[in-house]
C-alpha cells in the first residue's frame, strides 16, 4: 500500500490532462460566481485529506458547518465537506459492551489527530491502520468502527471529486487505497464504474477543449465544443468540466452579441442572444449580457429619437421620419416611440398641434390675436342626406364620400360683435350694411323678418344695439370673406371661410345621425334651437319647433353657452346660420371629393349652413344647404373662420 507522502507526491505531478484541470481550477478561483459560489464560500483544497471525527465525539472533529452550508457544486467542495453532506449513518457499528481502555483510548486519539491531518491510510501511523488497530484490539469499539467509516467517507468523497474534474491517475490511487477498508466494496464498485466513463471521456473532454481553442465554439453543428460537450454529459450527467466547458461556449457566443451591438448590428446581436439562451437557459451571465445589451439598445434607440426630435422641431418631416424609423429598427420597444409617431403624425397633417387642441394666433403687426380656434381630426364621411333620412331635400344628394386629408382649424364659435368690431376699426373697413343699407331683422309685431334700412353689424337679431358676446350678424359673404383675409394679414397664417365640406364634416363631429346630438329632440339642452317651450318677449311661441325642447332664448344666445359638439365646436347647428366658400349648386353632382370648396368664377349666389334661432327642426339637420346672394345681410346669418395648418 502506498503512503501518504508518495500518494500526495504523485497527485501533484497531476494527470494526463492537467491542463484541463488547471484551466478549470482558474476559472473557479477567479470566476467563482459561474458556479454560484462566493469568493468567501470557497476553501482551497490542499494536498491533505483534512477529516472530520464521529458524530459521538464532537469535541475532536474539524468544524466544518460552515463549510457544509458553502453551496454547490460539490465537486469542488473540501473532501471534508463532501464527505459530510454523503455521510447518512454507520450501519455497521458493533454494539459496545465495555468502555474503550486506556491504550485503545490512546489509539483513537492518536488516529483522529491522524485524520484531522489528512493522514488517511498508508504506514502504520495513518488513521486508517491506527483506528484499525484500535478495533482488533476492542472489537466492540464503536469509536474504532466509526473512525474506519469516516476514513472510507473521506476517501469515497475524494475519489468522486477526482473524477469529478477528471483526475483519473488520482482517483486510481485512491481506489487502491479504499480496497483495503472494511465494507467498501459497493463504493469500490460504483466509483470504479464512473472512472471507467471518466477514461472514455477524457478524450472527448480533450476534444471539446481543442475545439474552443480553434474556435469551434458552437459551429459548425456536429463538429464543436458544444456537440462534444454534449455528448460527454449524455454518459455523465453530471460531469463538472462539460458543465464549465458549455458555459465557456456560452461565453463565446455572448460575446458576438456583444461585438455586434458594438457594430449597431442588433438583429445579429438578438440572435446570438437566442443561441446563447438554448446553450444554457437561463444563466446569470446570460441574464447580464442581455440587460447589458438591452440598456445600449435603448440608449442608442434614445439619441437617435432625440435627433429626430429635433429634425422635428426644426420643420424637417423627411429627416425625423427618417431617423425615427432607425430608432425603431433598434429597438421598437421605446415607450417614447408611439408618442413621437403621434407627433409625427400631428406634425404631418396638423402643423404640429393635435386634434382637438384649441390655440390662438398673436398678431405680427400690432396688439391683439385671433379667436380661439380648434383642431379638427381628418378623415372620410358621407356628405348630404340618405334617401331614408325624413326632411330631404334634392339639394342633399347624391350622398356622396368626401375625404378631409389634412387637418384644418376651425373657430371655436361663430365670430362675435367685439371682434368684428376690432376688425373694422384696425382695418377701415366699411361693411356692406353700411354701403349697400341696411339689412333683414326680426319683427315681434308679425313674427317675421323685415327689412331695415338703418340695421347693420353693430346691431342684433332685432335691430336693437348688440351685446360684445352675441354673434355678429347683419353682415354679408363679402364682410366674412374679408374679415379672413384681416387676420391673414395680421397674422401671417392663412384664414378663410371654410368650405361647405369641411363645415359639415365639423359639424356632424364623426356622427351620421340626422342631427349631430341624435335623430331627435336633444334630451338635454344642446343648442340654441326652436324649442315649444320658448317664448319671445310678447309670448309668441314657434309653429314648427322640437316638441318639449326649451333653451331659454328667442334670438341668439351669448355665444358658447351651450354644449359643444364632437369636435369641440359650439353652436355649430344653432344660434345663427354661417357663411361658407362654395358658390351655390342645385345638387352634389360633380362635387369635389376631396373637402375643397366648389366655387365658379362671378358666381353671386352663395351657401349657408347650419341652423339658427329661428329654423325649423328640418332646417336644423346636418344635411341641410341653402342657397343666398352673396349680399344679404340677416339677423339670422353670422359666420365663422377656419386656419389652414
Amino acid at each position: 500500500m502506498p503512503s501518504n507522502t508518495v500518494l500526495r507526491r504523485q497527485r501533484a505531478m497531476g494527470g494526463a490532462l492537467g491542463v484541463l484541470v488547471l484551466a478549470f481550477a482558474l476559472t473557479y478561483h477567479f470566476f467563482p460566481q459561474l458556479f454560484h459560489v462566493t469568493p468567501q464560500q470557497t476553501a482551497p483544497r490542499g494536498m491533505s485529506l483534512g477529516g472530520t471525527g464521529s458524530a459521538q465525539h464532537q469535541s475532536e472533529q474539524v468544524p466544518a458547518i460552515a463549510e457544509v452550508n458553502a453551496g454547490p457544486p460539490m465537486t469542488l467542495a473540501p473532501a471534508s465537506v463532501i464527505a459530510a453532506r454523503m455521510k447518512h449513518g454507520n450501519a455497521h457499528l458493533p454494539e459496545q459492551l465495555s468502555e474503550d481502555p486506556p491504550a485503545v483510548r490512546a489509539l483513537l486519539s492518536r488516529a483522529t489527530r491522524a485524520l484531522r491531518a489528512g493522514e488517511l491510510v498508508g504506514d502504520k501511523e495513518s488513521a486508517a491502520a491506527l483506528f484499525a488497530q484500535a478495533l482488533k484490539e476492542k472489537p466492540d469499539s464503536r469509536r474504532a468502527a466509526q473512525g474506519l467509516f469516516d476514513v472510507r467517507a473521506r476517501l469515497v468523497a475524494q475519489i468522486g471529486q477526482d473524477i469529478a474534474v477528471g483526475d483519473a491517475e488520482g482517483a486510481v490511487e485512491l481506489l487502491d487505497a479504499l480496497r483495503t477498508l472494511p465494507h467498501a466494496g459497493e463504493d469500490v464498485a460504483q466509483l470504479e464504474t464512473q472512472l471507467k466513463t471518466l477514461i472514455t471521456m477524457r478524450p472527448m473532454l480533450a476534444k471539446a477543449a481543442n475545439q474552443l481553442q480553434q474556435g469551434k465554439a458552437d459551429q459548425p453543428a456536429g463538429d464543436s465544443a458544444l456537440d462534444t460537450y454534449r455528448e460527454v454529459q449524455k454518459l455523465d450527467p453530471q460531469n463538472a468540466v462539460a458543465e464549465q466547458g458549455i458555459f465557456q461556449v456560452q461565453r463565446v457566443v455572448l460575446d458576438r452579441a456583444l461585438a455586434a451591438v458594438a457594430q449597431n448590428k442588433f438583429d445579429e446581436a438578438d440572435r446570438e442572444l437566442a443561441r446563447a439562451a438554448q446553450i444554457h437557459p437561463g444563466s446569470q451571465q446570460w441574464q447580464d449580457v442581455r440587460k447589458r445589451v438591452d440598456d445600449i439598445r435603448g440608449q442608442r434607440a434614445n439619441g437617435i429619437l432625440a435627433q429626430a426630435r429635433s429634425a422635428l422641431d426644426g420643420g424637417n418631416l423627411a429627416l425625423a421620419e427618417k431617423l425615427a424609423r432607425q430608432a425603431r429598427d433598434i429597438d421598437a420597444r421605446l415607450p417614447t416611440l408611439d408618442e413621437f409617431d403621434e407627433q409625427l403624425v400631428n406634425a404631418r397633417l396638423y402643423a404640429s398641434y393635435r386634434p382637438g387642441q384649441v390655440f390662438t394666433d398673436h398678431y405680427v403687426d400690432l396688439p391683439g390675436k385671433t379667436p380661439a380656434m380648434v383642431v379638427i381630426p381628418t378623415g372620410t364621411f358621407q356628405m348630404g342626406s340618405p334617401a331614408s333620412e325624413s326632411g330631404r331635400s334634392d339639394a342633399e344628394t347624391p350622398q356622396h364620400a368626401v375625404t378631409i386629408a389634412t387637418g384644418f382649424a376651425m373657430a371655436r364659435s361663430a365670430i362675435t360683435v367685439a371682434q368684428f368690431r376690432e376688425f373694422v376699426r384696425a382695418s377701415g373697413y366699411r361693411p356692406d350694411s353700411a354701403k349697400l343699407g341696411g339689412a333683414s331683422v326680426y319683427d315681434e309685431r308679425s313674427g317675421t323678418m323685415r327689412d331695415d334700412a338703418d340695421a347693420g353689424w353693430e346691431d342684433d337679431y332685432a335691430g336693437r344695439r348688440a351685446a360684445d358676446d352675441l354673434p355678429v350678424v347683419n353682415i354679408s359673404w363679402n364682410d366674412a370673406s374679408a374679415y379672413a383675409k384681416w387676420l391673414s394679414q395680421r397674422t401671417g397664417k392663412v384664414y378663410r371661410l371654410p368650405s361647405e365640406a369641411e363645415f359639415e364634416y365639423a359639424l356632424r363631429g364623426g356622427t351620421t345621425t340626422r342631427y349631430w346630438w341624435g335623430d331627435g329632440t336633444p334630451q338635454k339642452t344642446v343648442e340654441n334651437l326652436t324649442g315649444s317651450g320658448d317664448r319671445s318677449s310678447s309670448g309668441r311661441r314657434w309653429s314648427h319647433a322640437f316638441r318639449g325642447y326649451r333653451d331659454g332664448h328667442w334670438g341668439p344666445a351669448p355665444v358658447m353657452s351651450f354644449l359643444p359638439n364632437p369636435f369641440g365646436l359650439y353652436d355649430i347647428n344653432g344660434n345663427v346660420s354661417e357663411w361658407v366658400a362654395d358658390c351655390w349648386h342645385d345638387n352634389y353632382n360633380r362635387a369635389p371629393a376631396d373637402g375643397s370648396a366648389w366655387i365658379n368664377p362671378g358666381c353671386t349666389a352663395r351657401v349657408v349652413r347650419g341652423g339658427s334661432w329661428g329654423s325649423s327642426p328640418d332646417q336644423e339637420r346636418s344635411a341641410y344647404r341653402q342657397g343666398v346672394d352673396a349680399t344679404v345681410r340677416s339677423g339670422r346669418v353670422g359666420f365663422r373662420v377656419v386656419r389652414e395648418l
